[in-house]
């Protein structure tokens, strides 16, 4: 006979589970006892459990496999509502278990007991409460499979105290050998027709092609055809941004240069599309027909109703599409690559401008010029995130991790140190806003303790700048959104980091040199300029690209 809780964590071992992100409560002490004695998992102890869950979410975007996050009853199974919505909207899997009070005797009342499982119905795949110790291995089996499952997401377990502690002679439920199913010849034949019959297709890539292994076969596909790609901001990576038929991504949310380019279009390829992503093109009746290739069918909705879909593993249709189509001497790109061509010119006429505080365009090139390709900057939530989708081009798969899901703020910091730890050999930066690095904050004593290596740079406005920007925009008065920082540079030493402040646009790029460098978590505390914004983002862009 086994103890239940000894059986959880096996059960969570023949998984290939590494790290078990938390802040456990007295519910959760089986569980901590059993984890005690696990020879491949270890306990990731954080300073709140919304941190654990943005680092457990991160950890299953990079791999692919669940992470797994814990917390205690009551308010810390609240605090993890948002990394569970953050997780689920952003097509990340997680498992999250949470402790509860005895079910079968009580003894307290209703002492910080709330209804967890009914709560978590609405933001997760699948949440269950175990009633009984026999169950533990089929519950876990079940939750990663649908956590993993595309669309991949949040899943939840409760984990009563008295459960825990029960014996049982159930074992552990090894995964099942599992492959996605692949598009059928059909659909791939109609699809390479259409494309072939086209005057001007374009590949827009989203979401789900960053969540599998589909590069290589894009990359082939357009090296083959010439056909031109943009991106949107959760597909940024997926094929080298530095390519020449790269054409942008859609940052904004119409107007740009990129919508231009899509919009000389007469055959839209969307690959992997989610519809929780602000929408890179509006499809009209009479307009640009849209081929939809992803894992699951279309959502269809009044601006999204493709003519063509290709149902199956992305990476083998796109594979499919390849092998069949012949390139048509038809075709014709001129406009998508003059759109591109004016997209850079006009970055290229702003990111030379070395004001102080630091103007966005500048910071953004001078990070770039500091990362290697494969090293990976993780976004906070804030206006900075377009700047750095629109200018900032991807080199590989998940080196720009911004939520553009759920868009939460205080997720930046986590999931740095998330891929620091799933990837230690590269350089990763932490890129917030002054608003969101104190929302998480205290996570800079967990990194200095695990003694990961990475640089938080932090742009300080003293203000919640995304949202005053748009109080801007509709003409109302500037009120309610500014306030008080810490001296950054101090805030960091207290924690035993190394902290830094930019006194000029001079020294930025040896400053970022230094960090990343110098093993240790840095943080830098960088004044930024954003009076341009609105005009620039809002004005310049898009009479430019109106114009032409």
């Amino acid at each position: 006979m086994t103890k239940a809780s000894d059986l959880f964590i096996q059960c969570l071992e023949e998984e290939g589970v590494e790290y078990i992100f938390g802040v456990p409560g007295e519910e959760n002490l089986d569980m901590l006892d059993s984890l005690s004695r696990s020879k491949q998992i270890k306990l990731i102890l954080t300073r709140h459990e919304q941190g654990a869950g943005f680092m457990a979410a991160t950890y299953g975007r990079h791999t692919g496999k669940t992470g797994v996050c814990m917390a205690t009853l009551g308010p810390g199974a609240t605090n993890f509502v948002t990394a569970a919505a953050y997780a689920q909207l952003g097509g990340m899997p997680i498992l999250m278990v949470t402790g509860q009070k005895p079910i079968k005797k009580s003894k307290q009342g209703r002492f910080q007991i709330l209804d967890v499982v009914d709560m978590m119905r609405p933001i997760t795949k699948y949440t269950h409460q175990l009633a009984s110790a026999d169950n533990i291995p089929s519950r876990i089996r079940e939750a990663i499979r649908l956590a993993e499952e595309e669309k991949p997401g949040a899943t939840h377990l409760e984990f009563p105290e008295d459960v825990a502690d029960e014996h049982t002679d159930s074992t552990p439920i090894k995964p099942s050998l599992h492959r996605r199913p692949l598009a059928e010849a059909k659909a791939v034949r109609a699809a390479v027709k259409k494309l072939e019959d086209a005057k001007s297709p374009i590949l827009v890539i989203g979401a789900g092609a960053n969540r599998k292994v589909t590069g290589r076969m894009l990359l082939k596909l357009v090296e083959k055809t010439g056909i031109p790609f943009v991106t949107t901001q959760l597909g940024k990576g997926v094929i080298d941004e530095t390519h020449p038929r790269f054409v942008g991504c859609a940052a904004l949310s119409a107007g740009d240069y990129v919508h231009r380019a899509i919009e000389a279009a007469d055959v839209i390829v969307n690959v992997g599309h989610d519809v929780i992503e602000k929408p890179p093109f509006f499809m009209k009746r009479g307009g640009a027909e849209v081929i939809h290739i992803s894992a699951r069918s279309a959502e269809v909705d009044p601006v999204y109703f493709p003519q063509i879909e290709v149902i199956g593993d992305i990476g083998n249709a796109i594979w499919q599409i390849v092998e069949d189509i012949v390139p048509s001497g038809r075709w014709n790109f001129d406009d998508m690559l003059r759109f591109r061509k004016a997209e850079v010119e006009h970055t290229e006429s702003l990111d030379g401008d070395d004001r102080f505080p630091i103007f966005p365009p500048y910071l953004v090139r001078k990070i770039r010029e500091a990362m290697p390709a494969d090293g990976i900057i993780c976004l906070d939530n804030g206006v900075y995130k377009i700047w750095f989708a629109r200018n900032y081009p991807a080199r590989q798969q998940n080196t720009v991790l911004l939520d553009n899901a759920l868009a939460t703020m205080g997720a930046g910091l986590p999931s740095a140190m998330a891929s620091a730890m799933v990837y230690p050999d590269r350089k990763v930066m932490a890129i917030c806003g002054d608003g969101g690095f104190m929302m998480n904050s205290q996570e800079m004593e967990t990194a200095v303790r695990l003694g990961l290596n990475i640089t938080v740079l932090i742009l300080n406005d003293s203000s919640y700048g995304m949202i005053r920007w748009k109080q801007a925009n509709m003409g109302f008065k500037d009120w309610g959104l500014t306030y008080g920082n810490p001296d950054f540079v101090k805030y960091a030493e207290s924690y035993g980091a190394k902290g830094h402040r930019v006194t000029s646009a001079e020294m930025l790029p040896g400053l970022l040199k230094e960090c990343l460098d110098t093993p240790g978590v840095h943080l830098i505390d960088c004044p930024v300029d954003y009076s341009e914004n609105d005009k620039i983002l809002n004005h310049d862009i898009k009479q430019l690209s109106k114009a032409l």
